[in-house]
């Protein structure tokens, strides 16, 4: 297994990461559980920590943020830069929810706030038959946000999907790049906590209460996760 960095874009506020931990602590947890050996090293990019040079990574995975890709901030251009830069060197690359927006935008994609408006909650998505990555015909995982990937880059093809996320999952033409709007790494208590903090920023009642409802079903965590541990551990260049 490859050392993996992890580009921390976002932050858990203090009470809930003494629960939960952050979120490269809860991509650390969920990656070991599909591979023991697993090595990490984190990049606190959100607290101004440069990029390394991408070539000279092993794997690299982009966690989420509660900023948008389109916000004016300094941080997000040279973030786009390096997934360019790891998609030309054709590190192994994974973003997850603002990762996979970031991803698909530096790769010539359209982000952008989805007129559905809040996916929160437990959502279960189709996947497509054969994309050589993601086993099963569906899975649900938790979700929590806003924006979407409206358009693809012209060489991703998207291989997972859903009524209210068209393009939740994304495979990258170089073989190497990987992207998905849900969050694996999200178990159903932290994924409760998310459903409250969408409710404090305008998320209507019903809709919160559904969605927390939603999450006494079961989750998917555990195929999204070991796939997403797989494909960081291919050879450089897929």
């Amino acid at each position: 297994m490859p050392k993996i960095t992890i580009v921390e874009t976002g932050l858990v506020s203090a009470a809930q990461r003494a629960r939960h931990g952050s979120f490269p602590q809860m991509f650390e947890r969920m990656i070991a559980a599909a591979d023991a050996a697993a090595s990490f090293a984190t990049v606190r990019l959100i607290d101004g920590e440069a990029l390394p040079d991408p070539a000279r990574l092993e794997a690299i995975l982009i966690t989420g943020s509660a900023a948008g890709v389109y916000d004016d901030l300094d941080w997000i251009a040279p973030l786009e830069r390096f997934v360019r830069a790891a998609y030309d060197a054709r590190t192994p690359m994974v973003g997850v929810c603002f990762g996979h927006q970031l991803i698909a935008q530096a790769l010539g994609g359209v982000v952008r706030k989805s007129e559905k408006g809040w996916g929160i909650g437990r959502h279960v998505y189709d996947v497509v038959p054969g994309n050589g990555v993601i086993d099963g015909d569906k899975l649900a995982i938790a979700a929590s946000h806003q924006d979407q990937v409206i358009t693809p880059p012209t060489d991703a093809r998207t291989i997972l999907h859903s009524p209210f996320t068209p393009h939740a999952g994304l495979l990258y033409g170089n073989g190497a790049a990987l992207s998905v709007q849900p969050h694996p790494e999200f178990d159903a208590a932290f994924a409760q906590v998310c459903c409250d903090k969408a409710g404090q920023s305008g998320a209507p009642e019903p809709l919160v209460a559904t969605a927390k409802a939603s999450l006494e079903q079961p989750l998917d965590r555990a195929g999204l996760g070991g796939a997403i541990a797989q494909f960081l551990a291919r050879p450089r260049g897929g």
